[in-house]
């Protein structure tokens, strides 16, 4: 005896190919919405635009002037109006390109930076300790000091930050050279990393690649 009819039958192999449907179109959904982005190598238009080669890089602003929580904070800090303005206050202070910078200054108009780095938000993240442990700006963000529009040069994919926490020797720098744009590991970096991590009291191993270090 045929327990479902042939309508039944439709209707259960029609609501089985939706719900198949449904949960693919839902895991990519999840996927685009966890995406970073933007690409890496792809400049980030921004509406002033502000050249780090220009700041950083010809008039060697350290970075601690613009990110001036960076030492002491999660978020590198992205600097107010104000700080742009004790110099553009006197220099370039009618420059047409700066006109939005100005206009926000005085409360004229809205000013929103777009972000280049920007990890998914159930990962966490903390500038200061990769900074009070010997982790360089450039091994992360590249040589900024060389970008007319910033862009990345990491895939800020979980492998990528796991290939630094498994072996941080490899990439561990004195703590005078961490905002040195210009510092390159020598021949006997896993000597001299083996040491820092030592000098630094950096975790095991195991305790930098468990789970519960980045998703809290």
């Amino acid at each position: 005896m045929q327990i479902f009819s042939p309508g039944a039958l439709i209707a259960l192999k029609v609501g089985t190919l939706g719900l198949t449907i449904t949960l693919v179109a839902a895991i990519l959904a999840w996927r685009t919405a966890i995406a970073i982005r933007p690409a890496v190598g792809a400049p980030v238009e921004q509406v002033v635009p502000f050249s780090h080669k220009h700041h950083a890089g010809d008039d060697g602003i350290d970075c601690r002037y613009c990110h001036s929580t960076v030492e002491t904070s999660e978020f590198a800090g992205i600097p107010p109006l104000s700080t742009c303005m004790t110099c553009h206050s006197q220099l370039f202070s009618d420059a047409p390109i700066l006109a939005r910078l100005r206009q926000a200054y005085t409360g004229e108009a809205r000013l929103a930076w777009s972000r280049v780095h920007d990890l998914p938000d159930f990962v966490y993240f903390d500038h200061s300790i990769h900074i009070a442990k010997g982790v360089g700006c450039s091994t992360c963000h590249g040589r900024v000091d060389t970008m007319p529009l910033t862009h990345r040069v990491a895939s800020l994919k979980m492998e990528w930050c796991l290939g630094c926490h498994r072996e941080p020797e490899r990439y561990l720098r004195p703590a005078n050279e961490v905002f040195n744009m210009d510092w390159q590991p020598s021949a006997d970096q896993l000597e001299r990393g083996r040491q820092l991590r030592q000098q630094y009291h950096l975790h095991t191993t195991d305790v930098l690649t468990a789970c519960s270090t980045c998703h809290r």
